[in-house]
């Protein structure tokens, strides 16, 4: 008997939270250790060579991890040339990165940059390598192996920028960072793949691959640059210094929540593009996944948000206290693409890259408009636009979703609402705890986590919250038990608030 669809989603996020977990105290460890070892300069200058990989690496995925994994079927043949494809990009994109770094160093005008980038850019072939392997593993759901993985790569990685940051590497300590995680995850995913690619044939066509990949990469490009202009522009208005401030508290929250939702994409598109001809099924995939993680990651961002004075002081050090705004404002963005995250996960386990591409320029317009607008006010001014952003965009992603395809919009919405109303309470109470006592930053984190969490188990008394706790709750119960034998597969089921059976599709 096969087992359910919905138990292998639920141990698959089971194994993909756990590993994120592992790499969110890895991340926050990597960020109260270094950071006491180097400078907001040294931060700064690797924020900028981040940028240049960040955008070297849309191109050398080329959307074809998605394509391979969304695909019906997938051949044996398809695969090699898919690799080779990949292969071949990064080696393309390593040149072009490698005779960027003079160009980059007169537009920053910072001659370290120069090493910086020829070296770094190998990271770009190394990932080429990686994708196809990392994309078979993806689609067979093989979740228990890429955890372990990128466990791995990311406890080598911060050893080794530990180790050179103490033997006064500087800003080395973060290149090598870099390197060893991306040549872990390849030595790692190659020996789990367990498989040799052959040579590139004609004889296997890959075209409808490509062209799904380039709207991925079209849709990719637009995001990543709306995601990028507050860090270019922070570098170009108020130089490396400043950036490195900006830069840290980006890693503390964004950064680090985004190790989560990214990763549960590799879990929730190929379990979605197995249901999605079952409108049912869908929906509760949907509806579970935006509850899932909005409550589940929007609880911490409210207690951070709340207590961003003595997170800041307990994390970085009372030098980087001009970070805590930023902080509050970097919670606030990280919650409402949380709640929005789900509509990706719709797009592209239903072939919708044309229209994903479509949606991803108006909310490119949208979110550098309310960027640039706040850079006139400071960094913290380029915070709040960053909160402005999704904030603005939020309703008008299910608008424009539900146009194009069916979906629960009004469970959408309304789970949304619940969801943000709590996280406020919860934010609200924390920092009134924080801000009415006088102790030391632990103190205050504990006793304000402590209120803020018992305002937010007072959310139960109403009958909708506890419907969503359950839900929640049998979530979580598939993820930790193992799959029986049985009649038939099962699939976490909507609340009856969710709407999911009878809401007004649009």
């Amino acid at each position: 008997m096969t087992p359910s669809l919905g138990h292998s989603a639920a141990r698959g996020a089971m194994m993909t939270l756990g590993a994120q977990a592992a790499k969110m105290v890895l991340q926050l460890l990597s960020v109260v250790i270094l950071s006491r070892l180097l400078t907001p300069h040294d931060y700064g200058l690797i924020a900028i060579v981040l940028v240049i990989i960040g955008i070297g690496e849309i191109f050398r995925d080329f959307g074809l991890t998605s394509a391979s994994v969304q695909a019906p079927e997938l051949s044996d043949g398809q695969r090699d040339n898919l690799f080779w494809i990949n292969v071949a990009i990064g080696v393309i994109l390593a040149v072009l990165m490698f005779c960027s770094a003079w160009p980059v160093h007169l537009l920053m005008h910072e001659p370290d940059l120069i090493g910086i980038v020829q070296v770094l850019s190998v990271v770009l072939l190394i990932n080429g390598v990686t994708t196809q392997y990392r994309a078979q593993l993806m689609r067979a759901l093989r979740f228990h192996a890429m955890a372990v993985i990128d466990i791995v790569a990311a406890v080598l990685a911060l050893g080794s920028a530990i180790v050179s940051a103490l033997a006064g590497a500087g800003y080395w300590a973060l290149v090598i960072q870099q390197i060893v995680n991306s040549l872990t995850l390849l030595v790692g995913a190659a020996l789990a793949g367990r498989w040799l690619p052959r040579w590139y044939s004609r004889r296997h066509p890959v075209g409808h691959f490509m062209r799904f990949g380039w709207n991925m990469v079209a849709s990719s490009l637009a995001s990543y640059a709306g995601n990028q202009v507050d860090t270019v522009l922070v570098g170009a208005r108020f130089g490396t210094t400043a950036l490195g401030l900006y830069n840290r508290a980006y890693q503390l929250i964004s950064s680090s929540f985004n190790q989560i939702r990214s990763p549960l994409s590799s879990v929730a598109i190929p379990v979605m593009s197995r249901v999605q001809a079952d409108l049912r099924r869908f929906d509760s995939f949907v509806i579970s996944g935006q509850l899932a993680l909005g409550f589940g990651l929007g609880i911490p961002l409210a207690l951070v948000a709340g207590l961003a004075d003595p997170v800041v002081r307990i994390a970085l050090g009372d030098q980087w206290l001009a970070a805590t705004p930023l902080l509050r404002f970097f919670c606030g963005s990280s919650m409402m693409t949380s709640l929005a995250f789900v509509g990706y996960w719709v797009y592209v386990s239903r072939g919708l890259a044309h229209q994903l591409f479509r949606y991803s320029m108006v909310a490119l317009v949208i979110r550098v408009a309310c960027v640039v607008a706040g850079s006139f006010l400071g960094m913290t001014g380029v915070a709040a636009g960053v909160l402005a952003g999704p904030l603005l965009t939020w309703t008008l992603s299910w608008i424009w979703l539900s146009r194009i395809t069916p979906i629960p919009v009004r469970a959408l919405w309304l789970g949304g609402a619940r969801v943000l109303i709590l996280t406020c309470t919860i934010t609200a109470v924390s920092w009134a705890t924080s801000h009415r006592l006088d102790a030391n930053p632990w103190l205050l984190l504990l006793a304000g986590s402590a209120t803020g969490l018992v305002a937010g188990c007072l959310f139960l008394v109403l009958p909708v919250y506890r419907r969503d706790a359950r839900s929640l709750v049998g979530f979580l119960r598939l993820m930790v038990t193992r799959q029986k034998a049985g009649p038939g597969p099962t699939e976490p089921r909507p609340t009856a608030t969710s709407g999911a059976e009878d809401h007004d599709r649009r």
